[in-house]
């Protein structure tokens, strides 16, 4: 059973930032890898990331995956991950963060991998990217979520 008939009929469902973020990831599927790419034509790892922060929550993140990790708040238990935030990997080895998605909950993330891929989700729970995987980070305050959704009803 679920409460979704006691809401009002004609009261528009208006998707949260979060929601409207992984969204805009997963409508960039598709999109050809572009080493600095950070727009439609072409995205890197974290042009895809800048390019969605940027048009869906009005947010300016910094350009490099690894200064990517450097802000926004630490999500220290992958648990406590949710839908929109930042999931970083060192692919290059030596702990170093060298990649980073976008998590869309469900233990997906969607991301552009590398040159001669296209846009694509992953599982965290693969073993290359478990194996990888250096941290999270969060963007989107929960409260700065609700009030945008208000705003924009």
């Amino acid at each position: 059973p679920t409460l979704s008939g006691l809401r009002l009929a004609q009261e528009p469902t208006v998707p949260t930032l979060r929601e409207r973020v992984v969204q805009a990831g997963l409508d960039a599927i598709g999109t050809p890898y572009s080493w600095g790419g950070d727009d439609a034509e072409g995205f890197d790892c974290s042009g895809l990331v800048l390019y969605v922060f940027r048009e869906i929550a009005g947010l300016e993140l910094p350009r490099t995956a690894r200064a990517q990790r450097t802000s926004g708040e630490s999500v220290s238990n992958k648990k406590e991950l949710r839908p929109g935030d930042l999931v970083f990997f060192a692919t290059r080895g030596r702990g170093v963060t060298s990649h980073v998605g976008i998590y869309i909950g469900q233990n997906k993330f969607v991301h552009a991998p590398r040159r001669g891929t296209k846009v694509r989700v992953d599982e965290m729970k693969n073993p290359y990217w478990t194996k990888r995987y250096v941290g999270a980070r969060r963007y989107l305050d929960t409260t700065q979520s609700q009030m945008l959704a208000q705003a924009s009803r």
